[in-house]
């Protein structure tokens, strides 16, 4: 890794949060902080609210768009993991206060307000950015230069002319490569909460001290926490909702439809299901409804706009289990309150199909690499999900106690996007759109 001189910036846009790291002519990479109720933040929440005040629009974003939708639930549109939908060509557009908005509008609203918040911090910018993507974006047919076309037109809205893209792992990896003492072939796992991907690099230390730095391969698969908590509510709050029952329709019984709880796989589809045209048919299920308490559950969670309490509900019992073989998982929202005891051993077993698409990304970057686990020297794990037991376990089980290190689980990868930003081949680690 050669220093250039210049300012460089990384962004690392995540499904969950962002984070945004600098250097300014030296060879360490500082995060950008937002100030908010005499807190100094460096994780800005991923999410967008949308309120009308006296027919003015208000757009917020980050713990302030959470502030606004708390203070004003049911008239605030509030979109979480928005990034999740990126490359999806089947996302045109969503109406928000009778405005259409693309992709590139929302990601370009939010970026705004990131920087509105971050003042003085983010003032005199580079022309210059590296931006994170996933290896594999999320979604069933993720169509990648879609992706960063809207990426592109969102940036450029913030002034860069100069926009690069780097692979999220090897960010993590650039960060993670400051702790070498020797040469090393690393293996950096970075799950996110709509992706989990894989990069393996080699780092040598050259005659003069440099670290020079070779990419071997890299593999990623559209799933992480996100799906993790699609398994938990498909196991404990949709069957509340009424999954799995039945409505009449003359005189038969047809099962309820499966697509209403299908949206909630996605944080962004659940915000947008609730100004679909299939919210007139959940309302009309109701009346005919073998379980009608069930479906006004459904309902009055969707009316609400209690997405977000759900989010968090699902998100302390991921975190309890990390920790303990059993938890509890509760969640409120007015009238409706699901309570049940879960099992660590349950809840590895409802994730078991993600957990073997993950193992199978890994195998596919050693592959890829021509290595066996015996040609990796150590393993860096970050990302919340990596807190996982059962994710934990799939590397534990490969390659051993003593070659796996984990932490920056918030910044590892801005901070190295930052860094790729000084090396001085940087088209052999970034890429443009188009």
């Amino acid at each position: 890794m050669t220093a250039a001189h210049a300012p460089t910036i990384g962004v690392d846009f995540g499904t969950t949060n962002t984070v945004v790291s600098m250097t300014h002519g030296d060879d360490h990479a500082r995060l950008v902080r937002f100030s908010i109720d005499n807190r100094e933040l460096f994780a800005f929440r991923s999410a967008l609210s949308f309120h009308s005040v006296q027919g003015e629009r208000i757009v917020e974003a980050g713990p302030w768009a959470i502030e606004a939708y708390l203070e004003e639930p049911l008239e605030t549109r509030f979109i979480q993991s928005f990034k999740t939908f990126a490359a999806s060509a089947a996302f045109t557009e969503t109406r928000i206060l009778d405005k259409r908005y693309q992709f590139e509008d929302l990601l370009a609203a939010f970026l705004l307000r990131l920087r509105e918040h971050a003042g003085a911090r983010m003032n005199d910018l580079p022309p210059r950015i590296i931006v994170g993507r996933p290896v594999t974006f999320a979604g069933s047919s993720p169509n990648e230069s879609l992706a960063l076309t809207r990426y592109e037109a969102a940036f450029q809205r913030l002034g860069f002319s100069d926009i690069r893209y780097a692979y999220e792992p090897v960010g993590a990896a650039f960060f993670f490569a400051r702790q070498l003492k020797q040469d090393a072939t690393v293996l950096v796992a970075d799950f996110g909460g709509g992706t989990s991907d894989f990069s393996l690099v080699r780092f040598e230390r050259a005659a003069d001290g440099t670290l020079r730095s070779t990419p071997l391969s890299r593999s990623g698969v559209g799933l992480a926490g996100d799906a993790f908590d699609y398994r938990i509510i498909d196991q404990l709050v949709s069957p509340e909702l009424g999954k799995g029952s039945d409505y009449r329709s003359f005189s038969n019984k047809l099962p309820i439809p499966q697509r209403y709880y299908a949206a909630f796989a996605r944080w962004d589809q659940l915000a947008l299901l609730r100004a679909s045209k299939d919210m007139r048919d959940i309302r009309a299920l109701e009346r005919t409804a073998v379980e009608p308490d069930k479906i006004a559950a459904l309902i009055e969670v969707l009316d609400g706009n209690h997405g977000y309490a759900l989010y968090r509900s699902v998100s302390a019992l991921k975190e309890a289990l990390s920790s303990h073989d059993a938890a509890t998982f509760l969640f409120e929202a007015g009238s409706v309150r699901i309570e049940k005891q879960v099992q660590r051993a349950d809840f590895e077993g409802w994730i078991a199909p993600e957990l073997a698409a993950i193992e199978g990304a890994v195998a596919e970057a050693l592959d890829r690499a021509g290595l066996s686990e015996n040609g990796v020297d150590r393993v860096f794990l970050t990302g919340g999900s990596s807190f996982v037991p059962a994710v934990r376990d799939i590397f534990l089980r490969r390659f051993g106690a003593d070659k796996i290190e984990s932490g920056g689980e918030f910044e590892s990868i801005a901070s190295g996007l930052a860094l790729i930003g000084r090396e001085a081949d940087l088209d052999l680690w970034t890429m443009r759109a188009g």
